[in-house]
């Protein structure tokens, strides 16, 4: 099965617990990037999100000693179930993750621990 992969969605970089306005300064004040506000589901987690032309930039926050971290890129895919399905009978372990209103999604990690969300827009 090849994956159809319509695009980046997404890219999640981290920064550590509690940086949040030194991010904003960095990323809104020097970079230019435009702020959008986070799902209420995701809140709680802390970071920041943001529009990066088509796509969006995640700043998440994560312990920096923390062996498997969250950074990740985030590819929009078709018929995302079967995409799971095919994976899991790969041997592909996925989680499923929280909720975001018109979004299913799941990540794994590749065999070197990277992460890798796929995710479908609902309409």
């Amino acid at each position: 099965m090849k994956l159809n992969i319509k695009g980046i969605h997404h890219v999640q970089l981290c920064i550590p617990i509690g940086e949040e306005e030194r991010a904003r300064d960095f990323y809104t004040g020097v970079l230019g990037f435009s702020e959008i506000e986070k799902p209420e589901s995701l809140k709680k987690n802390g970071g920041l999100w943001y529009q990066a032309g088509n796509q969006e930039l995640h700043i998440g926050v994560e312990n920096p000693e923390s062996s498997k971290g969250k950074s990740h890129p985030a590819f929009e895919v078709a018929q995302l179930e079967l995409v799971k399905q095919y994976l899991q009978s790969k041997k592909v372990v996925v989680k499923d993750e929280t909720e975001i209103p018109g979004i299913i999604r799941f990540s794994f990690r590749d065999p070197f621990g990277n992460r890798i969300e796929l995710l479908e827009t609902l309409q």
